[in-house]
């Protein structure tokens, strides 16, 4: 999907692992400081999870899945991953626009290519879990459709993290 400089395409491997490791810890050390901020929880060390993510980074790319990222010019900024984890259901991960290019509608973008990709892969549904402050977010996601639900039974976050969740579906 491209948009004036604007450019959502899939991750390059491997060499593009490095850009897509970076994206992912800025991602979660924002979002950790948040949850500080916000709740007084410190979740995990992005370091260690973007590791894991990279140890098993194949279950982020097609068939099942898919990992974007987004582009303004030549720079990088911006990544969104489908996980499918169930034969009718996808999980959307990791959605993230670096601050400094937020509003110019890559947020929208990345979600617009994910649920089309998770059309294409015979998806009924994609669900998400999202810390409750990301307010924007969730109007994002809503303004496409997710409605609220309970907490989905592959969510991988731990229990005493999910009351700082809100957890959305969209049923195609």
């Amino acid at each position: 999907m491209k948009n004036l400089d604007l450019e959502i395409r899939p991750v390059k491997l491997p060499e593009e692992l490095e850009i897509v490791q970076n994206l992912l810890i800025e991602y979660l050390t924002w979002g950790n400081s948040q949850m500080q901020f916000h709740f007084g929880v410190h979740p995990h060390n992005p370091v260690q999870q973007v590791s894991e993510d990279v140890k098993n980074i194949d279950k982020f790319l097609p068939p099942k899945s898919q990992m974007l990222l987004a582009c303004k010019g030549s720079q990088v900024c911006g990544i969104g991953i489908l996980e499918g984890f169930e034969k009718e259901t996808g999980e959307l991960k990791r959605m993230y626009v670096n601050p400094n290019f937020r509003n110019l509608g890559m947020g929208k973008a990345i979600l617009s290519a994910l649920l089309d990709f998770a059309k294409k892969a015979g998806y009924k549904k994609v669900r998400l879990n999202s810390p409750k402050f990301m307010k924007e977010a969730h109007s994002l996601y809503r303004s496409v459709g997710f409605k609220d639900i309970e907490v989905y039974p592959e969510v991988e976050i731990p229990e005493s993290f999910r009351q700082y969740l809100l957890f959305m579906e969209l049923k195609f």
